[in-house]
This record gives C-alpha cells, sequence and structure tokens, in this order.
C-alpha cells in the first residue's frame, strides 16, 4: 500500500512538473504578456471618470453625476472566415505577430480545437473595408470566426461540429438574431470570398444561424421584382453589381455549377429576401 501511494505520488509529481514544462515551452509567452498589459490599458481607460463639457456659454456644472445604468457593449453579428493559409500554427503565427495586423476572436482548427484569442468585448482587426446593411464599422459590433482551410478544400465535420457549438454560445450569450451570421464574402464582395463555396451554410442555417431560402419550384415572381433591390435589403454593398451577386451566389447556390438562369437566381433571390424581411 505504501509502495503504491509513493507511485502515485511521484506521478502527481511529474504530472505537475510536466504541465509547468509545458507552460514554459509556449510560444506565445511573450505575446501573451504584450495581450494583458494591453487589456490592462483598455481597462484603465474605461475606470476613468467621464471629464466636464462646457455647455452653452461656457457653464460648467458644479459636480459630476454618473449613470448607473450601463453595461458592456456587446457584438451582434458574426462573420465567419476561412484562414486562407495552411495549419492553425500558420494562422496563429500570423495573429500574434505586430506587423501583420489582423486577428479574430477565434480561430477553430480542423480537428475542432477552438482557440479564443480574443476576448468578446474587445474589437478585433478582421473585417477590414466592409459594408453589411447600413454598418460600415464592422469590427466594432461583430464577432470573427476564423476556420483553417486554405479555400480550396472542404471543411472538416470536427470543425463544423465545433463551430456549431461555439455559434450556439454566441447566439445564446449575446442574442444574436439568425440573420446576423454571414461571411466575410458577404459584406465585402469583390474584395473577398470567404469561406469558400464549400462552406455549409446551409447546414448552419437548419441549426438558426443564418437563414435559408424554400422550395422555388412553384413560385411565381411578382413583375416588378428588383434583384438589385434585394440585394440592397438582404445587407449586399451593390455599389459593384456583379460581385455582390457573385458574393450571394457563393452564400446561397454553391451547388451550381453551371450558371443557373437568371429566372433562378432570381426566385432564390426573392425568397431569400423574404427571408430577411
Amino acid at each position: 500500500m505504501k509502495t503504491m501511494k509513493k507511485m502515485l505520488k511521484l506521478a502527481g509529481l511529474a504530472a505537475l512538473i510536466g504541465m509547468f514544462a509545458y507552460c514554459a515551452r509556449s510560444p506565445y509567452s511573450q505575446t501573451n504578456k504584450i495581450y494583458r498589459q494591453k487589456a490592462k490599458d483598455y481597462a484603465r481607460t474605461i475606470r476613468q471618470q467621464p471629464g466636464y463639457l462646457a455647455g452653452d456659454g461656457g457653464v460648467l456644472p458644479k459636480w459630476w453625476a454618473g449613470t448607473v445604468n450601463f453595461n458592456l457593449r456587446k457584438p451582434n453579428l458574426v462573420i465567419i472566415h476561412h484562414t486562407a493559409q495552411n495549419s492553425c500554427e500558420q494562422t496563429l503565427q500570423t495573429f500574434t505577430l505586430d506587423r501583420t495586423q489582423v486577428s479574430a476572436h477565434y480561430v477553430i482548427c480542423r480537428d475542432g480545437m477552438i482557440h479564443h484569442m480574443l476576448n468578446d468585448y474587445l474589437r478585433a482587426w478582421h473585417g477590414g473595408i466592409a459594408k453589411w446593411g447600413n454598418l460600415t464599422d464592422i469590427n466594432s459590433s461583430s464577432i470573427g470566426i476564423e476556420l483553417d482551410n486554405n479555400g480550396t478544400e472542404p471543411f472538416q465535420p470536427a470543425q463544423i461540429n465545433s463551430l456549431l457549438i461555439l455559434l450556439d454560445t454566441l447566439q445564446h450569450r449575446y442574442g444574436i438574431p439568425a440573420a446576423n451570421f454571414v461571411g466575410h464574402g458577404d459584406i465585402a464582395p469583390g474584395r473577398k470570398v470567404d469561406p469558400s463555396a464549400y462552406f455549409p451554410w446551409q447546414q448552419l442555417a437548419g441549426k438558426g444561424f443564418g437563414l435559408w431560402y424554400d422550395d422555388t419550384t412553384n413560385l411565381t415572381l411578382p413583375a416588378a421584382f428588383d434583384r438589385w433591390q434585394a440585394l440592397r435589403i438582404i445587407g449586399y454593398d451593390v455599389k459593384d453589381t456583379t460581385a455582390a451577386l457573385a458574393a450571394f451566389k457563393r452564400h446561397f447556390m454553391p451547388q451550381d455549377t453551371i450558371a443557373p438562369s437568371a429566372e433562378g437566381t432570381n426566385k432564390v433571390l426573392f425568397l431569400v429576401l423574404k427571408k430577411y424581411q
């Protein structure tokens, strides 16, 4: 019995040493330190009492009155990307180099491992120059999720399963509407194409993350249907109509390897529009 206890004690000690050794070997210890310092600096800014501003005629209040009714701003939009790189390690390195000036809140590896790289309440740099509806500063209201995928391959089942779990968590935590789960290519048509046509948007919509359309078989389009207005109402930037339509097709019609008829596209567009209205 004594020998067994001794062996267990030694095993526990070895595990503890191994854990510390693993932590010591972390290639991100230095950038994690920078993260903590930046977070501390922003926390210091938030803690500052609002200053006095002179009203009409330069009149200043005698005292400061701070409201008791406030909370943190919270995200209301999720943008899904593919990394366009060949491994999670490559992406993690990209997001921890200052010179790249890009980041995301989450990175999901091919095997389903989720890296939470940035607090959800902080602003990641993932959207770039983009527009969705009336939103032009996408980064300020969104969460960015990167999937480890080079853009020319199907997404792994384990990866999509982890994504669904993450999206369910985010939706319940922040009350994000189903319509507000979109892709990078949707918000930046002509500039971005991620996630690629391999991405299973219909599967996500079936779980409540994004919207999908009904059967078009017996649909008769209204005579006055305007495809460009429909794209704009859904959220697409129609400054470049060709790019906007291509982005829409990549999201909602990826199975059409042969260019569908204009009427077929319009039918899908009309039914998607009805979901967004």
